[in-house]
């Protein structure tokens, strides 16, 4: 269960009566996006309201008559899936600001210039944004917003999302410890151990974050990292 204080109303009518339950906005934004959520982590309150600003109950034969069940959670479930969420501005203003954030950051850690090879930085894509003004919408995942943004922003900057292998060898007094954070940076296509203690890999990393790996490379092996582009 949640706080009350942070709960806000679903609401669902049914022919001429309104049924409402209190959730957590985040969570029940997931459940409503399809997402896998547990209703016991979202309900404040195992409660069918009629009104829940005055906090009056739901009539059992109403809700009866409305779902064929008196069961919280399934009722919840229907009244997520099918009603309106209520957010206040200011949870809404949040929430749309993380998702923004959230967006931008995914387009710029996946996303390229193909004319340049090079990564767009987060503020170029949040122009781009600005000047095709993009709406974000709460209900949407994080994955929908991103094929929309990426759909209004491609007539004003070159963009797509591509992935890159490098080859890297280590020389054998960094390669244990760089081993373990190379591996969890990318997928790895190729892992050898060399005789002398040196390790040669091909890493597929998404092309936006290029940067970000060789800065960890030279981070790890004090800049004696070989690598190339393939």
């Amino acid at each position: 269960m949640v706080s009350l204080d942070d709960a806000v109303t679903a609401r669902l009518k049914r022919g001429s009566k309104h049924f409402e339950v209190m959730v957590e906005p985040e969570g029940a934004l997931a459940y409503k996006r399809g997402e896998e959520v547990k209703l016991e982590d979202v309900l404040a309150v195992e409660t069918i309201f009629e009104d829940a600003g005055r906090g009056d109950r739901a009539a059992e034969s109403d809700i009866l008559n409305a779902f064929e069940t008196t069961d919280s959670f399934k009722i919840a479930a229907v009244i997520l899936k099918s009603g309106e969420l209520q957010l206040t501005s200011e949870q809404r203003k949040r929430i749309l600001e993380e998702k923004r954030k959230k967006v931008i950051y995914t387009i710029a850690r996946n996303a390229i210039n193909p004319q340049t090879r090079a990564p767009h930085p987060p503020a170029r894509i949040e122009r781009a944004m600005e000047e095709a003004k993009v709406h974000i919408d709460p209900l949407k995942s994080v994955d929908q917003l991103v094929k929309i943004v990426m759909k209004a922003i491609r007539p004003l900057i070159p963009i797509r999302f591509e992935e890159i292998d490098v080859a890297v060898k280590i020389p054998p007094e960094y390669a244990p410890r760089a081993y373990g954070e190379i591996a969890t940076f990318g997928v790895l296509l190729k892992n050898e151990w060399q005789n002398n203690g040196s390790w040669i890999a091909v890493v597929r990393i998404p092309a936006g974050i290029q940067n970000d790996f060789y800065a960890l490379l030279n981070h790890l092996t004090k800049g004696e990292a070989e690598t190339k582009l393939l």
